[in-house]
């Protein structure tokens, strides 16, 4: 499958999960978040230490993820995306995008073996969509 092809099939999620959503709007988890709510997207916080982020509840963790959510954008260091990857792959998730720097070898290994879309080549999700910082 080709990175457009991958992205298409990413994007057809009802809803998002975004790990690594941050407070902080200079951050990159912040920016995810907030990429998504310009496109109109349904996007979920994930962060175990914020009630909310963005006016969106957040969820303490990829399990607590509502079952419509397929797709993730993780935003978190690498070792910590390892982590992510296994509970993603316990609750069903089919695709994961990893935002540069987060991916590490294991992660997108662990997802190739699991049969989890994966985008870990560099592709930004903010030039994708076309991020807007207003």
């Amino acid at each position: 499958m080709s990175v457009k092809d991958q992205i298409d099939t990413f994007l057809k999620s009802q809803e998002f999960g975004v790990v690594g959503a941050s407070a902080d709007r200079h951050k990159y988890g912040n920016k995810v978040l907030r990429v998504y709510q310009q496109k109109g997207l349904r996007a979920i916080p994930v962060n175990p230490k914020e009630s909310e982020i963005e006016g969106v509840p957040c969820v303490a963790s990829v399990l607590n993820l509502p079952d419509t959510v397929k797709s993730l954008s993780v935003i978190t260091p690498p070792p910590v995306t390892e982590q992510v990857v296994e509970m993603a792959k316990q609750k069903g998730i089919e695709n994961i995008w990893m935002q540069p720097g987060a991916e590490s070898d294991a992660a997108v290994e662990a997802c190739r073996r699991a049969g989890i879309n994966v985008i870990a080549d560099g592709t930004c999700i903010l030039v994708v969509l076309g991020y807007r910082d207003h």
